[in-house]
């Protein structure tokens, strides 16, 4: 590597990054539409879902019970007299949930022993959004109990008060935890992409032969073409975390520092698994589908951003400790809601850097001066 000729390969690079508009797409347009799929599409949260109440009983308590369910901001209710009328809705998928307030309600509940039980019929064809109505449907009927306790004059019984508190995420918010992850997966993709397709269509076009020919070293070679790529995906990383914060309202509590350290350090495995990817292919579309199956499907489906990693078997959760993005994903949510951890990052880096030298190292063996 002497001091001329390297950085008139980094020129080089640079000026091909400017002339072709694909880099730019993927560098700084992709990404931001998957931000806004991610951070608009996409919601754990649970609001305005569809439920019927089954109104039974038309005692002042069966009354105020079905109102306090149709005020809820968690629901948007369909009323009706009796199951058998709200059944055919639940079986369409058109409502979520039925709760049934049963014709005894309001007797049972001004009898000594207080004992009135209501009826919460699920959709368990989506068990998440059933546990979710399960849950908060239960959570309105005990607030309206204590708030009709209070009225009366009465006292519920509670030998055990349960005071909740969530920390970093006080409201539990999906999106604070899904857009941080979400940049990883953009990362892991554009990252992949951006050098598989590039180099890749030097090999289609003959010029990656044509530079093989001159003095120039192998990690000489590879080392120019991937460092223009590293600055224009960090430059992706900051137009993705002020999309997060901007747009979206994303908490940021750690440090420029630390997110640039963690996204430096994804970045070498992500674009070195993509220069291995087109040294291997050296052809555009299959690099492309290669890249996204290595890419994009294992940093989405197995770093824990949608499917927490303890839950899994333990054959796929050891698989997962092969994934780049699984070490990347916690970490950037840590920054984004909790702050900078060290130690935790620390960590994260050092398999980072681990992954990056053994797929440049892969690369480097497989990028031979011969034409096959």
């Amino acid at each position: 590597m002497t001091a001329r000729r390297f950085p008139a390969l980094l020129v080089k690079e640079s000026q091909q990054i400017l002339r072709d508009p694909s880099a730019i797409l993927i560098a700084f347009v992709l990404p931001v539409v998957l931000l806004f799929l991610f951070g608009v599409a996409v919601s754990l949260d649970i609001r305005q879902v569809k439920i019927g109440v089954a109104l039974q009983d038309d005692s002042p308590a069966g009354l105020s019970l079905a109102l306090a369910y149709r005020n809820s901001r968690w629901f948007d209710v369909t009323a009706g007299r009796d199951m058998a009328g709200l059944k055919p809705d639940l079986v369409a998928g058109r409502i979520r949930g039925i709760v049934v307030i049963p014709q005894d309600f309001g007797a049972r509940l001004q009898a000594p022993d207080r004992q009135a039980a209501i009826q919460i019929v699920t959709d368990g064809a989506q068990p998440n959004t059933a546990a979710f109505v399960a849950g908060y449907a239960d959570g309105v009927r005990a607030q309206w109990e204590r708030d009709w306790a209070g009225d009366a004059g009465q006292t519920v019984a509670a030998p055990i008060a349960l005071v909740p508190r969530f920390w970093f995420n006080p409201e539990l918010t999906s999106r604070d935890f899904l857009i941080p992850g979400s940049i990883a997966i953009v990362m892991a993709m554009i990252g992949t992409l951006l050098t598989a397709l590039v180099v890749a269509r030097e090999w289609e076009r003959g010029t990656m032969e044509a530079m093989m020919a001159t003095p120039v070293a192998m990690a000489e070679l590879l080392a120019s073409k991937v460092l223009p790529y590293f600055v224009l995906g960090l430059g992706s990383v900051a137009l993705c975390t002020a999309l997060a914060v901007g747009a979206f309202g994303v908490p940021f509590r750690g440090s420029v520092l630390g997110l640039m350290a963690l996204s430096a350090a994804f970045l070498v495995p992500a674009l070195g698994q993509g220069l291995l990817i087109s040294a291997v292919t050296k052809n555009q579309f299959v690099a492309s589908q290669i890249a996204l199956l290595l890419g994009f499907l294992p940093s989405m489906m197995l770093s824990g951003f949608l499917f927490e990693i303890p839950s899994m078997p333990p054959v796929i959760q050891a698989i997962t400790y092969a994934v780049p993005a699984r070490y990347l994903v916690p970490s950037l949510q840590t920054v984004f809601s909790v702050g900078d951890i060290w130690p935790m990052f620390w960590r994260a880096i050092g398999s980072l850097l681990l992954f990056g030298a053994v797929f440049f190292g892969l690369a480097i063996r497989v990028t031979r001066r011969r034409v096959a």
